[in-house]
């Protein structure tokens, strides 16, 4: 370091300090106190470009570099703070008009932060510029600029490096202002050696030859954008291109022995971009867009402006090995990062606690272009179940508005969950049925060209779809919801971001009268935590007596409405467009429960599936009983339609994993075999092929597999048959995708078979194979007979070997969820705790599914290895959700499933 005297302003910012915190001083590493005592970075000064210079070594697993910034500054100061995480600094210059001065160097590690301090003062309204020397070691985790590695076929272990700023990594790769406000160009330069390629954010302009046989390329200047979307890779991959109808480049990357697993990806990209470019009306704004499959991943995917990563699962499709559902997967992440490309990238929020501005707006759009682009697809089937998984987490108490403070990196790192990315999309979904979609597409449009290269808050969202009906909308006729007030999105919306949880409304019908009322739905015995919610619910409905949707806005805590005639009965929140519940008192459910068992087709698919959410979710708060829910769950026999059905399930099987739990084998079993009769016939029909649409494939690979695991003796006898084949000809039989995973639970069964899986995954190349292979040797039912192998398993997803560290989350939680494989779990989660913080930063995942196995390691965290992370209250409020639904509906349950029994064997009979 070169270090100067501290000059005299200097002095008075610690004093500001000392005053405003006297309890607590920051000090820097070197003893000294830090002129700054927050974590946001101040204001008074602005980067405008980034000049980057990386040097990988992909030898000794570390980089140097040099970065020069320069800088507007917005108030005279001589500080300049800025962020850095564990690197050495060996200069810090200033690079002023009147010559280059050394700068001293504090480091507050605490905070991840660097001051610089000048002993002159830098002017408001000039620019200047810094240049900082940096070296660090590649991160051995999964964020930053870290190291990569893959096996080739031969064995040979090759090694890459690559990047993931989102959402505070950015500073670990180079000394940077790590706020999404501030926003600059970036211009990067790579050094590596030739038997590798460097890409990055923008197309490479030249390459330099460098002393020592090193290259040096140099990559065009980004646009204007936030630090967590620069990113560069140095490796060995190949590619393949086209070009899209805009003249864009697309471009995939992936290791050489993948590459031919690229071309649906490719196609799909360029499909989409296109896509995005007509429907948003504002040109793609960089020259290219890449998409690599990274071998070493933690996130589905990043959205890096031009150069999107990807797990390899993620964007890797094989025609002859991968499912229907791989290739649905693939399309929606590559749809989801894509539009990032305008809602996030182009129009950025502020802060990360707008996050879902991001992603639900991402989120949001996989469901819009691929219903047009990929109609065969079939993913408007799958939405519904976005919103049941946000409302899952937004009905327990530590939920948190879409929109919530956030402050430090944990804090954000917990915004990325399905509140942020479900529910904002879901809530967007139904302000576009509520606006009607071409007056919504209108309204964000408009956002995205106010917004362009800016940053933004909810309020600017709500001002640009507000009086959207003023704009000239040709033929699309909009409709108010209500007479009188006029239109206020930010009004409507505010309810729906700035506070938490969701809406329960209760409806009942009284002749013509239907009365409404509406309160918190929420998972508690404390009736204090429900009061003081109030939300503007666009409430849709109809009848018996009309197939037309009529709307309605309820604003109130009680309102009534008036039919024209009486009727046998009304849906409100048709298609389940809303984000919110409904309990039909009074006749209201017993008139659904008749209409269900005798027309269940005069409502739509999403309509049924909603009501099965419901209903069981309303025994959950004591609002209907377990035996109603279960009477309307028979209709199930009759259902053929997948939404409907996979939520058949998703209702019925945790109720028998409760039993799992407390060794009631009899009551246990008994609902097992209700479930499986309750589906047989339609088991019964599916064929062991690949044969139909989307969603038809779907659900055959779920029931098929259901019916195996819960040994169901047709398919357990023509699963046996199949495995032993494909078994007899070294796994090179073709085995129809739909039908692998049940083929391979039954064959897991024993330890010859669960070895010969293993060895099949250890050689793999096709991803979503490997994927299938992985969930089925940790989900078999004789896992005692297995431990030592699945112990192995853990153990060598920890280290990266065989199994990747990245899908040691999904192992683990796989395990747990097993009866006989919890404690398997439990002992490797508690031994190895402190290496998974390491590696997984925020491995939450595996905090919450764990549930009644993990409050005692809960109680000795400290700050710092998680003991503030929002899922620990969601495991304790599940905890006692699920010890209250046992307390009170165990004896219902066993008193309805002796009666059904006995119907059953009477009507066999």
């Amino acid at each position: 370091f070169s270090y100067v005297s501290l000059c005299s302003s200097s002095f008075i910012a610690i004093k500001n300090v000392t005053l405003n915190n006297p309890k607590e001083l920051p000090i820097a590493t070197n003893g000294q106190i830090f002129p700054w005592d927050r974590m946001r970075l101040p204001k008074t000064i602005s980067p405008l470009h980034y000049d980057l210079t990386i040097h990988p070594n992909l030898t000794t697993l570390n980089f140097t570099g040099v970065v020069r910034i320069q800088l507007d500054v917005l108030e005279d100061t001589s500080t300049i703070i800025l962020h850095a995480k564990q690197m050495q600094i060996s200069g810090a210059l200033l690079l002023a008009p009147d010559g280059v001065k050394p700068l001293q160097v504090l480091e507050y590690p605490r905070f991840h932060q660097l001051s610089l301090l000048s002993d002159s003062v830098l002017t408001k309204g000039r620019k200047y510029e810094v240049q900082l020397v940096f070296a660090a070691n590649l991160s051995d985790s999964f964020h930053g600029f870290y190291k990569s590695s893959y096996r080739t076929s031969t064995g040979e272990v090759r090694v890459l490096a690559s990047t993931q700023f989102e959402a505070t990594f950015a500073r670990g790769a180079f000394p940077c202002f790590d706020e999404p406000a501030f926003k600059a160009n970036f211009t990067v330069r790579i050094i590596r050696e030739p038997r590798h390629i460097a890409v990055s954010n923008m197309p490479k302009v030249k390459t330099v030859e460098l002393p020592g046989g090193l290259l040096e390329d140099h990559f065009d200047t980004t646009v204007k954008m936030s630090t967590y979307l620069l990113a560069y890779i140095v490796s060995d991959f190949q590619s393949v291109s086209k070009t899209t109808q805009h003249g864009v480049k697309i471009t995939v990357y992936a290791v050489r022995e993948k590459i031919d697993q690229t071309a649906f990806a490719l196609d799909a990209a360029v499909k989409l971009l296109d896509f995005y470019d007509d429907y948003f009306d504002i040109p793609y704004p960089l020259p290219k867009q890449d998409l690599a499959a990274i071998p070493d991943f933690q996130s589905g995917a990043m959205e890096n402006w031009g150069l999107t990563t990807y797990r390899e699962t993620g964007l890797l499709f094989d025609p002859e090995k991968s499912s229907v559902s791989d290739k649905q997967g693939i399309a929606k992440v590559i749809a989801h990062e894509l539009a990032h490309q305008w809602f996030g990238n182009l129009v950025t929020m502020e802060w990360w606690n707008d996050l879902w501005l991001n992603e639900g707006f991402a989120k949001f759009m996989e469901f819009i272009s691929l219903d047009i682009t990929y109609p065969e697809l079939h993913v408007d089937d799958f939405f519904l179940g976005k919103c049941f998984e946000a409302m899952e987490v937004d009905s327990l108490s530590s939920s948190h508005p879409v929109s919530t403070p956030v402050e430090n990196p944990t804090q954000i790192q917990e915004m990325f969950d399905d509140v942020s990315y479900d529910k904002g999309a879901c809530i967007l979904n139904m302000l576009r049925d509520f606006l009607t979609p071409e007056a919504f597409e209108i309204g964000i449009i408009r956002y995205l060209k106010r917004y362009s290269y800016q940053n933004t808050v909810n309020s600017h969202l709500w001002d640009s779809l507000t009086n959207v009906s003023d704009v000239n909308l040709s033929s699309v006729s909009f409709c108010k919801w209500y007479s009188g007030d006029e239109l206020d999105v930010k009004a409507i919306m505010d309810t729906w971001t700035l506070q938490e949880g969701f809406p329960l409304v209760t409806v009942e019908v009284r002749g013509r009268e239907v009365w409404l009322s509406q309160e918190r739905f929420l998972k508690t015995d404390d009736p204090s935590l429900i009061d003081g919610f109030l939300w503007q619910i666009p409430l849709t409905y109809m009848t018996s007596a009309s197939n037309t949707i009529h709307r309605f806005l309820l604003k109130t805590k009680r309102d009534v409405l008036y039919l024209p005639e009486e009727v046998d009965w009304v849906k409100f929140n048709v298609d389940m467009s809303g984000y919110y519940m409904v309990h039909y008192a009074g006749e209201g459910w017993n008139s659904i429960i008749r209409l269900l068992q005798h027309n269940h087709t005069a409502l739509t698919s999403n309509d049924r599936a909603s009501l099965i959410h419901d209903i069981f979710q309303l025994v959950s708060i004591g609002k209907v009983r377990l035996d109603t829910a279960l009477e309307l769950s028979l209709y199930l026999s009759r259902e053929t339609e997948v939404m409907a059905v996979t939520q058949g399930f998703g209702e019925l099987v945790p109720l028998y994993k409760l039993m799992e739990k407390r060794d009631m084998a009899a009551l246990e079993n008994q609902m097992k075999g209700y479930i499986v009769d309750l589906f047989r016939e339609l088991i019964d029909r599916q064929k062991w092929t690949d044969s139909g649409s989307v969603s038809e494939r779907v659900l055959r690979s779920y029931l098929l597999l259901f019916a195996c695991v819960r040994n169901y003796a047709p398919c357990v006898t023509k699963a046996t048959q199949l495995f032993n084949k494909w078994k007899d000809s070294d796994g090179n039989m073709s085995l129809p995708v739909d039908i692998t995973m049940a083929v391979f639970v039954i064959g897991a069964r024993t330890p010859e078979g669960w070895d010969f899986l293993f060895e099949k995954y250890r050689h793999s190349l096709q991803m979503s194979v490997k994927s299938r292979m992985k969930h089925i040797q940790v989900i078999e039912k004789e896992m005692l007979i297995l431990s030592s192998s699945i112990c192995r398993m853990m153990e060598q997803s920890l280290h990266g070997e065989v199994m990747k560290t990245q899908d040691l989350p999904d192992v683990v939680v796989s395990v747990s969820k097993n009866p006989r494989g919890y404690k398997l779990a439990w002992d490797f989660l508690r031994t190895h705790w402190h290496t998974l913080i390491k590696k997984l930063v925020s491995p939450s995942l595996i905090y919450f599914s764990f549930l009644g196995y993990t409050i005692c390691v809960f109680n000795s965290l400290t700050e710092e290895t998680g003991s503030e992370m929002r899922c620990i209250q969601q495991t304790y409020e599940t905890i006692e959700d699920n010890i209250r639904w046992m307390d009170t509906n165990l004896p219902l349950l066993q008193a309805w499933l002796n009666k059904h029994s006995h119907r059953a064997v009477h009507e066999d009979l």
